[in-house]
C-alpha cells in the first residue's frame, strides 16, 4: 500500500502523539511491561516509520516500564540440515556464523519492530538462537537473562517472566494468530499428543568460541497439538483461542491509528489458552 493509500486509511498521519494517546485510552500506563506484536500497514501512514512507535510507546510507558518482543533469528540453519547430503552439511557446520545476541537479525516474517527494538540504544537480547527476545527498559534484563536452552517457551523463559511480573501482550493492528505468549501455554498444557522437536544450531560460548548445540522444544513452527478435531478446516489454532479469550471478557479493545488493536493481562491470556487447549484437546483423549 502506497503512502497515499495509508494517508487515506488513517485519516493523517499517525504521529508519536497521536499514538501515545490511542496507547492512553486502551489503557497501557506508566511502568508497565509490555509485549507488543505489530501490523505497522494496519496502523496507517506512521510519520516516522518504527521509531516513532517505540518512541509512542516509551513515552506511555515511561522510564520504569520495559517494552519486549519476540525476535528469533533470521538466518537460522534450517532445521532438516541434518537431512542434507554429507558435503553440503559438513560445510554448514564448519562455517555456519554463530548466533550473536548483538548482531543477529531479527525473523523477518515478524515484521520490522523486532529489528528496530533490538537495534535500539540499551536493548538487550536472550541467548536462545531460535525463541530470542529482545526487550528494553528498566526490567529488560531480568526478562531474557539466562533464556533456558531447552523448553525455551516454558518455565524461567521471557515468556514466563512477563508473566510472573505481572506483564501484559499488546496487538497493535497484528493479526490474532500471532499471539507468541499462547506457546507459553502450549508449554504448560497437560493435554494428550503434544508434539516437541530436537534441532541443532551454533552458538557463541562465553569465550567466544563457536559451538553447535542441541536444543529441544515444543513444536512451535507446525504446532504443540493437533488442534484439527476442535478447530475449523482454515482456522488458525491460536487465532480461534484468541477470538474466545475475547469473548470471554478478557482484553480490552481500542483504536491505534487506523488499526484494531487489543491490550492483554498476560497471565489471564496464558490460564486461559492453558484451560482451553487442556479442555478441548483432553476430551478428545489420545
Amino acid at each position: 500500500m502506497d503512502e497515499t493509500s495509508l494517508l487515506a486509511v488513517s485519516g493523517g498521519p499517525v504521529t508519536r502523539s497521536r499514538i501515545s494517546g490511542d496507547l492512553d485510552a486502551l489503557g497501557l500506563c506508566a511502568g508497565d511491561v509490555v509485549m507488543f506484536h505489530t501490523r505497522m500497514s494496519a496502523l496507517g501512514y506512521v510519520a516516522g516509520g518504527s521509531a516513532t512507535v517505540i518512541g509512542a510507546l516509551r513515552d506511555v510507558v515511561g522510564a520504569d516500564g520495559t517494552l519486549l518482543v519476540y525476535s528469533g533469528w533470521n538466518d537460522a540453519p534450517p532445521y532438516d540440515f541434518v537431512d542434507w547430503p554429507a558435503e553440503w552439511r559438513d560445510a554448514l557446520r564448519a562455517e555456519h556464523p554463530a548466533y550473536d545476541p548483538v548482531v543477529s537479525e531479527a525473523a523477518h516474517d515478524n515484521g520490522r519492530l523486532p529489528e528496530a527494538l533490538r537495534r535500539w540504544p540499551g536493548a538487550v537480547r536472550s541467548r536462545h538462537p531460535d525463541v530470542s527476545f529482545a526487550a528494553l527498559g528498566a526490567a529488560a534484563e531480568e526478562l531474557v537473562a539466562d533464556h533456558p536452552w531447552d523448553d525455551p517457551h516454558g518455565p524461567g523463559s521471557p515468556l514466563a517472566r512477563l508473566v510472573d511480573r505481572g506483564g501484559r501482550v499488546l496487538m497493535l493492528g497484528a493479526p490474532l494468530d500471532t499471539m507468541t505468549l499462547l506457546h507459553h501455554a502450549e508449554a504448560l498444557a497437560q493435554a494428550p499428543g503434544k508434539r516437541f522437536v530436537d534441532y541443532e544450531q551454533p552458538v557463541l560460548e562465553e569465550d567466544g568460541r563457536r559451538v553447535w548445540r542441541r536444543f529441544h522444544d515444543i513444536d512451535s513452527e507446525n504446532g504443540a497439538f493437533d488442534y484439527s478435531p476442535v478447530v475449523p478446516e482454515g482456522e488458525d489454532p491460536f487465532a480461534v483461542i484468541v477470538r474466545d479469550m475475547l469473548a470471554a471478557g478478557i482484553g480490552r479493545r481500542g483504536r491505534v491509528g487506523a488499526a484494531d488493536s487489543y491490550l492483554f493481562e498476560a497471565d489471564q491470556a496464558v490460564d486461559f489458552g492453558v484451560a482451553w487447549i487442556e479442555e478441548k484437546l483432553g476430551s478428545i483423549g489420545p
